[in-house]
């Protein structure tokens, strides 16, 4: 009876052991299916990633901190999902045609200002350097989230066919680097510079004469004489694409204190990208807007004090106040475009006036 009940025993603990290793085999198995399952898309977008086309309005010195780093981390992250190929300042079409390239689908995606690529929007003024908008360049993100400048920026685009706008950021101050000293409004007069619409249509009634060339040719033309200076960017980047090397004197009074640039993207090419890839890339502009927030911020101090290539000059503070004086009627100018162009102008005056009244360290003058 003992053995009987021991045999029945065991049978009972291979009967138990059975069901219990045909349980686990079932949840294994069923486990795998549904991993191979949630794993389908991932190795088929592998092996058929998406594929963009972006253009940057920079040269290649510039364009590996402006947006090389960025675009490296994207395709990191999107594991073989998408892949963005960079194209730098006029390599697949002239930078006054990024704006039609990319409405026609030539090229999936630009970075640029408005101005410069010829946005056919009434705020296209306002991209690039408009004087004395800015005194940091904590003061662009902080106009674009709290001023409106989003909804305005957003509202634009969307009567555009064919482009979204993607969001905006923060560069270099705007300074004139030239071949001969700038001491005085009067020596402005007959120098041809290199530099952005607006700021160069508003210095041009101190008799700075705005050139317009493709940005690889500007370092030669600064050397045959075409060019006299270039009134484009900060130190950081004078120094950087090698205009420093070939530029004398650096004009220390400041048009504005930071470049706005934005991103952009053929609508059909972003409608196609899945919600995470969008997210995923906006993510990337975020962490390509600090990296310049750090990397100009440090440069420019740095080089103003231990920058050897040029010569510091400035315009004494009382001449230099009445181009302050004069970017007033400039802005109001410029508000008539349009009701919308109105009310970017009106958050620049609400946002000056803030920063003003809460004094030190917003503002310190």
């Amino acid at each position: 009876m003992k053995e009987t009940k021991k045999i029945k025993s065991t049978k009972k603990t291979k009967t138990n052991e059975r069901r219990d290793f045909l349980k686990k085999a079932g949840v294994t198995t069923a486990g795998a299916l549904a991993a191979t399952t949630a794993s389908a898309p991932y190795v088929y977008a592998a092996s058929n990633p998406v594929k963009w086309r972006l253009q940057t309005y920079s040269g290649a010195p510039l364009g590996a901190h402006v947006i090389l780093p960025q675009i490296e981390a994207f395709n990191k992250a999107a594991h073989g999902e998408m892949e963005i190929e960079l194209f730098y300042a006029d390599q697949l079409v002239p930078t006054d045609e990024l704006f039609r390239a990319m409405q026609a689908g030539v090229i999936d995606a630009v970075q640029s200002d408005d101005a410069t690529m010829a946005s056919p929007v009434d705020i296209n003024v306002f991209g690039g350097y408009f004087p004395f908008s800015t005194r940091y360049s904590l003061d662009l993100p902080v106009l674009f989230k709290y001023y409106g400048l989003n909804e305005i920026w957003a509202e634009a685009y969307g009567e555009i066919k064919g482009v979204e706008w993607l969001g905006a950021g923060a560069w270099d101050p705007c300074h004139i680097f030239t071949k001969d000293p700038i001491n005085s409004l009067a020596d402005m007069k007959g120098k041809r510079v290199f530099g952005v619409p607006t700021a160069g249509r508003f210095l041009s009634r101190y008799g700075l004469v705005p050139v317009t060339l493709p940005w690889d040719d500007i370092e030669v033309a600064l050397q045959t004489g075409e060019l006299d200076g270039v009134a484009w960017c900060g130190f950081t980047e004078a120094y950087e694409v090698g205009w420093a090397d070939v530029c004398n004197y650096a004009l220390l009074n400041n048009v504005t204190g930071a470049w706005c640039g934005s991103y952009f993207a053929n609508s059909k090419s972003w409608a196609a990208l899945s919600p995470k890839l969008q997210e995923l890339f906006k993510l990337s502009m975020d962490s390509s807007h600090y990296y310049r927030q750090v990397w100009y911020w440090g440069g420019e101090a740095d080089l103003r004090v231990n920058g050897k290539k040029m010569e510091l000059t400035t315009i004494p503070a009382e001449e230099w106040d009445t181009v302050v004086a004069d970017s007033a009627e400039f802005w109001d100018e410029l508000a008539s475009i349009s009701p919308r162009a109105g009310k970017v102008v009106q958050a620049f005056k609400d946002y000056s006036d803030v920063m003003h009244k809460a004094g030190v360290p917003y503002r310190y003058s």
